[in-house]
């Protein structure tokens, strides 16, 4: 259903059209159409005889423009983006985008209806006929048999990727009799569950947790993977049947397009390796134009473009032009719609918000317009009636008006200039933070920590028996070859170091004291840290800040001028600032999100809060283009609202500093946006309220400690992309909130990669393809001197383009010139050194060139690829490295990193990888560095979170963890049969080391069962180990003996337990429990049932356990036997 009537149908012209059309007459031509109508039209036009539409257009901005359009009129509208012909064999495949192709594809194919947009090129890839693409889906129905090792196979055949463990699209995993498969076209992953080969349960699952949610009936698993070449059909053959209609847009200019494309593929291929087939590996221009001069083609065109290659069999002129707009100018728009009532027209207005229209009729009322807002929820919405204003919610990009029926359809971008529509998209899934598991990465030859015994290398899991029992052990190699075996049960003792591939670091000897001594030196330094950090946040939690109240009109208003739409995490990162603001206390957050995810947006709305209860913002961002940018940004966003901002960076000249400080000083500057300067010592602020800081991981030690003075009394907002991991883990434990925008902006498409060997005839062809589709060319080059050679080289070879560079090391005043020129558009190509890395945010730029990519640190490498692919169009990045040349090692894993993390919101991960590249660099200043290189990173991590806890109060003091040794005559690990892949089981041994409680065994029960289907005998015994071991911790028992028949506990010397109850536990058991009282006290169990099961004696020691455990003291009260007597008095 269309959100309103169609207002053509009583033009005589437009029923004569749609006649023709039903009679499938051939290409129809229809002329006079402005741009803004096409999209009403098209999607109008014989609505029920043809539901499947097919608009093809010449340009990837305008038909997403379209989608939208069409979006807001109620159409069920597909967006199908072009395969990349030129690159495909260097492409780091981007998933999302053939998964949108082939989800696309699956849609069409299964209901036949739907309302495609897509740009001629797209037609011109060579793809697989429908009908065998339907044939490759495999189809699986609760009631079906499986053969799991056949279906493995089909799997891989599709393009699915065999893994360990299923999280992202297109993978799947097979374990024992249980499937996981993440079909590309579904928004969560499938578990199949069977016994043999019948299936027993089918049901969604959640990818974080690994967990079910839903049961299914059918699943449908399409191909995961686009055929790379050698399809025989165009996608028009989707369109094929005679339900379909195909609309042309601009007939003229989709030829061109289409010749164009087909030269610069030929030319390509030429010079390349692969360039024997090339003509056949694609649609070629003359057979597609062809194929579109079908039976049921509608052409539409603003001006009447004849074009020989094409027979038009009928013309239709129907005049619809683009409405005049009216930006800001409320009384413009008043005159106009009162001309409108005069002459009885019919006016629908649509703005993206139901509060807007419904504040937009009252306005119009006011101005004795007759307007109302109809209830959008019934099936028919009324017809808007000659004179009146109907406002409905809804995104449009241009209004325009039908003269002759006296129609117009009004967009609010004709009201109040250009906006992008607000839509909520569904919260993918939860993500707090990043989950950070170093061991589940552990491969044999990394480097590890052992709590106890220091540094060594990981030698992998080997299963060891001993007197019929089997258990898995984790193998250390320490200094001289000497082996040390770790119970797999505890693997909480161990950390991972860094990978093999990093620096060689010293191997501790077993035994020798030298491990001890540095443990207690790095305790030491990491309790000073520690103590520096809470020192600094208890003043802050001290201090009370300035109470913000809750959000006033103005506030609303200004966020509703926001042109983008909010994703979940925005919205719940935004709030979050918010309570901290509105709580009274400073706050101290780190916002870390990817570049483009609206990080500055957040920012703005917190300072926007500020400002209004007359405290000053100050924004420090660290480079001066960046300054002049967020400048621009903030007064282009607040220009509605009587504050003022100012600019304190180089490209200033003194003077005008000197008056923004002493405005500033005054209290007449509201928002202060600059470089370090802002940090200077004659900077005095009349009332400060907030500090921003922008890509935190540019500023120097020495900067962050200036700002650390200014902290103390605060509010502070962090925003970073790729936060250095100190600030990651400081934020992890607490010191300071963290909120972690993960979730892409609507519209925004991964950034397409291309990391291959340098050559000219490529850095051409991508330039040239950009510049064609009228964009704009960063080229990044780390060395100065090189810079004008590279630009003259580019000038040369690409005469019609506008080439210039740019450094940091330039006149100001000449770099200001050129970086503004390019921000403008006058400059195509820019090239330039890593000065663009920081912020630069000019969406006309889509492709990034990076020279000796190899050289660049991995976060940089993310940092500058983010620069491009800012807007609705699709980025490419070319890291290219020198030709012939052998990469570092490092420098080799930088660039496979960053191909794999090409999906969205990767920056943490990003973070956490290059950490690891740089063997942990200077992440925590000079002075804990060494301490860091001396434990590892994560046990220097895990000792700074215990010291933050206990400084902080929410872990008690204790000199060191009491640890209990268990050893049980009972076969505990995780047999092979049951979880396969190394990786997972290192991952569950870690997390079962760490069960307390009943509770916790339970859900890690739950947990094997639904993923792994039933636990033998063994991984039973392995959780009530760990639970036995819990226990024994929390009784202070030294030693826990479990045999077949008995089971002899030894105690600690400290241990505790209320002596006068012992009696009552021991006539309880009825002799089966004896206690010798000697130091160390020992208890003696013998079995008391005669269950033969494997695991009764260990059940019989839990239970035990928990009778100790309600022998414990109450806190607070333990009473120490200062006679040094056994604190064990059997009553004999």
């Amino acid at each position: 259903m269309s959100s309103f009537q169609n207002p053509l149908e009583g033009l005589d012209v437009y029923r004569a059209l749609e006649e023709k059309l039903k009679k499938r007459g051939g290409p129809v031509l229809v002329t006079g159409l402005a741009d803004a109508a096409k999209g009403q039209f098209a999607e109008a036009v014989l609505a029920a005889e043809r539901p499947l539409k097919l608009y093809v257009t010449y340009d990837e901005l305008r038909a997403r423009e379209l989608y939208e359009d069409l979006l807001s009129f109620g159409a069920d509208a597909m967006f199908y983006p072009a395969k990349d012909l030129l690159f495909f064999a260097a492409d780091v495949r981007s998933h999302e985008l053939s998964a949108v192709r082939i989800d696309v594809r699956r849609r069409i194919a299964e209901s036949g209806s739907g309302f495609v947009v897509t740009t001629i090129d797209a037609l011109m890839d060579k793809l697989e006929a429908p009908e065998r693409f339907l044939r490759r889906c495999l189809r699986i129905h609760a009631s079906d048999r499986l053969d799991l090792s056949e279906t493995a196979k089909q799997l891989a055949a599709l393009g699915y990727e065999r893994s360990a463990e299923v999280d992202g699209r297109g993978q799947f995993s097979v374990r024992g009799g249980i499937l996981d498969v993440f079909p590309v076209t579904e928004e969560m992953p499938v578990r199949i569950e069977l016994w043999d080969d019948e299936i027993d349960s089918m049901r969604r699952f959640d990818p974080e947790s690994q967990r079910s949610t839903e049961g299914l009936e059918r699943v449908h698993i399409y191909p995961a993977r686009e055929e790379l070449l050698g399809g025989s059909d165009s996608f028009l053959r989707y369109f094929s049947g005679d339900k379909s209609l195909l609309i042309l847009d601009e007939p003229a200019r989709l030829l061109e397009r289409a010749r164009e494309v087909e030269r610069e593929y030929l030319a390509s291929a030429e010079g390349r390796a692969e360039g024997e087939k090339t003509a056949e590996a694609i649609v070629t221009a003359a057979l597609l134009w062809e194929d579109l001069q079908s039976s049921a083609t509608l052409c539409l065109a603003g001006l009447d473009s004849r074009i020989p290659e094409f027979t038009i069999r009928a013309e239709f002129s129907i005049a619809a032009k683009a409405v005049a707009s009216f930006p800001g100018n409320f009384e413009l728009l008043i005159e106009d719609l009162r001309r409108y009532r005069r002459e009885r027209w019919s006016v629908i207005l649509m703005t993206p918000s139901r509060t807007r229209a419904r504040r937009l009729a009252e306005a119009f009322q006011n101005y004795e317009l007759s307007a109302f807002c109809p209830d959008e929820t019934e099936e028919q919405l009324p017809v808007a009636e000659p004179g009146s204003i109907m406002l409905l919610s809804g995104k449009l990009h241009r209004g325009f008006e039908y003269p002759l029926i006296r129609f117009a359809l009004l967009a609010e971008s004709d009201l109040f200039g250009r906006r992008k529509e607000k839509k909520k998209r569904r919260k993918q899934s939860e993500q707090a933070g990043s989950h950070i598991s170093a061991l589940s990465e552990l491969s044999v030859g990394d480097y590890v920590v052992h709590e106890e015994n220091g540094l060594g290398i990981y030698r992998g899991v080997e299963k060891i028996e001993t007197d019929g029992v089997a258990r898995d052990y984790i193998k250390i190699e320490y200094k001289d070859g000497d082996n040390f075996y770790v119970p797999a049960t505890r693997l909480d003792a161990i950390q991972k170091y860094a990978s093999a591939e990093a620096a060689v670091p010293r191997l501790n000897r077993l035994g020798s004291p030298e491990w001890g001594k540095t443990k207690t030196r790095v305790k030491r330094a990491v309790r000073e840290i520690a103590k520096e950090l809470v020192t600094l946040y208890a003043t802050r939690l001290k201090e009370k800040g300035h109470r913000y109240g809750p959000d006033t009109v103005w506030q609303t208003e200004f966020e509703e001028l926001f042109p983008y739409a909010e994703t979940g995490d925005q919205l719940q990162a935004i709030a979050d600032v918010k309570a901290d603001l509105e709580e009274g206390r400073i706050m101290d957050r780190l916002i870390c999100g990817d570049v483009g995810y609206g990080k500055t947006e957040i920012a703005l709305r917190a300072a926007f809060k500020v400002v209004q209860e007359g405290y000053q913002v100050i924004f420090l961002v660290p480079t001066t283009i960046l300054a002049q940018q967020h400048y621009n940004n903030f007064s282009q966003r607040l220009k509605d609202f009587p504050l003022r901002i100012d600019l304190l960076c180089r490209f200033r000249s003194a003077a005008e500093q000197k008056k923004t400080l002493a405005d500033f000083e005054r209290g007449t500057v509201d928002i202060l946006v600059g470089t370090h300067r802002v940090l200077s010592k004659d900077i005095k602020p009349h009332k400060l309220g907030l500090l921003i800081i922008d890509e935190e991981q540019r500023f120097g030690v020495a900067h962050k400690e200036k700002v650390k003075q200014l902290r103390k009394d605060v509010n502070v907002l962090t925003l970073t992309a790729t936060p250095i991991p100190r600030t990651l883990h400081m934020s992890l434990a607490g010191i300071r909130e963290l909120s972690v925008l993960s979730e892409p902006p609507r519209d925004r498409q991964p950034v397409q990669t291309y990391v291959m060997e340098h050559s000219d005839a490529i850095v051409r062809e991508a330039v040239q393809r950009e510049l064609n589709r009228g964009g704009q060319v960063y080229y990044v080059c780390n060395k100065i001197s090189r810079l004008p050679e590279i630009a003259a080289r580019l000038a040369a070879e690409l005469p019609e383009a506008e080439v210039a560079y740019a450094h940091g090391k330039m006149q100001e005043k000449e770099l200001e010139r050129i970086m503004l020129d390019f921000m403008n558009g006058e400059i195509d190509v820019l090239v330039t050194t890593t000065i663009v890395e920081t912020g630069l945010d000019i969406p006309n730029v889509n492709t990034i060139i990076i020279e000796q990519a190899d050289h660049f640190g991995l976060s940089q490498l993310y940092q500058l690829r983010g620069r491009v692919g800012r807007s609705s169009r699709i980025g490419y990045a070319f890291l290219l490295y020198q030709r012939g040349r052998l990469l570092r090692e490092e420098a080799e894993k930088r660039l496979r990193a960053i191909r794999e993390f090409t999906e969205l919101g990767s920056g943490i991960r990003i973070a956490m990888r290059d950490l690891e590249i740089r063997g942990a660099g200077n992440v925590l200043g000079a002075e804990q560095h060494g301490h860091m290189q001396a434990v590892g990173y994560d046990l220097y991590c895990k000792l700074l979170n215990q010291a933050v806890r206990r400084l902080t109060g929410r872990e008690e003091e204790e000199e060191e963890r009491v640890s209990a040794s268990v050893e049980a005559e009972a076969s505990a690990y995780i047999p092979d049969s049951y979880v396969k892949s190394e990786e997972q089981k290192l991952d569950l041994y870690q997390r079962i080391a760490l069960i307390q409680t009943e509770e916790d065994e339970r859900e890690m029960q739950d947990e094997l069962i639904d993923r792994f289907g039933d636990m033998p005998i063994e991984v039973t015994n392995l959780l009530l180990i760990a639970r036995i071991r819990a226990s024994a911790e929390r009784v202070r028992a030294a030693e826990v003996r479990i045999k077949r028949e008995s089971t002899r506990v030894i105690m600690r010397e400290d241990a505790v337990l209320d002596a006068e109850k012992l009696p009552a536990l021991l006539s309880e058991y009825a002799g089966h429990l004896s206690v010798r009282p000697q130091r160390p006290v020992e208890f003696l169990l013998t079995k008391q049932g005669t269950g033969l099961a494997e695991d009764a004696m260990l059940r019989e020691t839990l239970a035990l356990f928990a009778h100790f455990e309600a022998l414990l003291p109450e806190k607070g009260r333990l009473d120490i036997d200062k006679a040094g007597e056994p604190r064990y008095k059997s009553k004999e």
